[in-house]
């Protein structure tokens, strides 16, 4: 794991951790506000249902208890909704307090009665009309605007219907939601900061290992150059003095393949590193990718194989040509020699929206059942038994998906009808 993926770990974890924390805090909040409007919505229907068992009219029962009792008062009794008791024992000032109207229709579903003296807003002719559309409704209690109804059908054919303004409560509502929302929101901001600077804290000893790991690479490929130059100087030396032999060729072999080995973990550091912006221009992609497959014409004809070109015409993105002309030599030489003997190596290139996509295949009939999540792993050969018979060392494709993603694009690998597919999209 490189940096700048270390990097985007930080991130995911903030967002992860900012979400769970914002699905708390809503669910939370939520929960408040939803107790806040059933307590409210009970609290209504008891004071509808106490009008609607009085025919609409308050004025039973609102003497209030006695001088002497009203410090015994029964406090658990008050309604939070307003200054009603909802008791058959009144506070004295509800039906002051209480602001209703209601309708009262007879069996030939008429209006019989309508009484607003409780409400100065509404006249007897809104009431009806109000009456006769809540009256349609599928639900027998509910809210119209601001106003709460319930409607009640008589078993003698009768009914009455009772309004509430609840304008009050309706505020109150609103403002519990807009407290909690606010509280959510800010606190989430109160949060993020010390989520953010303590997760920059935690990966700064991860940063130092991918540093301190680069560094290592660096030095020691330059540490065993020198060995490697003496032991092919001394290999050559005996060479001239004793002729060659299987011995020296042999020797000669692994100095070559562990110089080219060195080589490609330099690469492989290096490629991790953000992309060089001062070294970015725009590229004609189409005619490096034209060039670099006919630096491959002899190498596939040398080994029976047919290399197919497939390239559209001004291409261009924005990038290092040295990085782009590497990426499309590893896929291609990666192709040819996994290639199945006497089979096709296609290279295509065009552009699919803003990406550049280039797509390189060939034919591997053995390809079913393959782990390809794995082919782009460091030394990963899908061969278990490491076979180097076919050269390289299992860092070639790992190499292109670090050149791939410093453009921030992305690589992936496919397999289908004998066929195998390694497409990349460059922005």
């Amino acid at each position: 794991m490189n940096s700048e993926s270390i990097r985007k770990l930080r991130r995911k974890f903030v967002l992860i951790s900012m979400l769970s924390i914002a699905a708390v805090v809503l669910f939370i909040s939520g929960f408040i506000n939803a107790a806040n409007l059933i307590s409210t919505r009970r609290q209504i229907r008891e004071v509808l249902t106490y009008i609607c068992d009085n025919n609409g009219d308050l004025t039973q029962g609102t003497e209030g208890p006695p001088e002497n009792e009203t410090e015994d008062i029964d406090l658990s009794l008050f309604s939070v909704f307003g200054h009603g008791l909802i008791s058959a024992n009144l506070y004295p000032e509800f039906r002051y307090a209480t602001r209703y109207f209601t309708v009262l229709f007879d069996e030939d579903d008429e209006v019989a009665s309508v009484k607003t003296g409780h409400i100065s807003a509404v006249a007897k002719e809104q009431a009806e009309e109000l009456a006769r559309k809540v009256r349609g409704r599928f639900l027998s209690f509910g809210n119209y605007s601001v106003y709460y109804y319930m409607v009640r059908e008589n078993e003698d054919g009768t009914a009455i219907v009772a309004f509430l303004d609840c304008t009050a409560q309706v505020a109150v509502n609103l403002r519990v939601l807009y407290a909690s929302l606010i509280i959510c929101f800010g606190g989430m901001l109160l949060v993020f900061w010390p989520v953010w600077h303590f997760s920059n804290w935690a990966i700064q000893p991860e940063l130092r290992a991918v540093s301190r790991q680069k560094q290592f690479i660096t030095n020691a490929s330059h540490e065993l150059k020198t060995p490697l130059a003496v032991i092919r100087a001394n290999t050559e030396v005996l060479e001239m003095i004793e002729g060659e032999n299987e011995w020296t060729a042999s020797t000669m072999r692994q100095v070559d393949r562990m110089s080219g080995l060195i080589g490609n973990l330099v690469q492989i550091a290096r490629a991790e590193e953000r992309a060089d912006k001062s070294r970015m221009t725009s590229l004609p992609l189409s005619r490096c990718v034209a060039e670099t497959v006919d630096t491959f014409e002899p190498v596939a004809t040398s080994d029976s194989k047919k290399l197919v070109r497939e390239i559209a015409d001004d291409v261009t993105i924005i990038a290092d040509e040295g990085a782009m002309r590497q990426l499309v030599s590893l896929l291609i030489d990666n192709a040819i020699k996994y290639c199945d003997e006497g089979g096709t190596v296609t290279v295509r290139l065009d552009r699919k929206g803003k990406f550049a996509r280039l797509t390189v295949s060939n034919d591997f009939k053995a390809g079913a059942g393959v782990d390809y999540s794995r082919f782009f792993e460091r030394f990963y050969r899908q061969d278990k038994s490491h076979n180097t018979e076919k050269g390289g060392y299992g860092i070639g494709l790992s190499i292109a998906e670090s050149i791939v993603r410093q453009y921030d694009g992305t690589i992936g690998v496919s397999w289908s009808n004998g066929v195998i597919s390694f497409t990349c999209q460059i922005p």
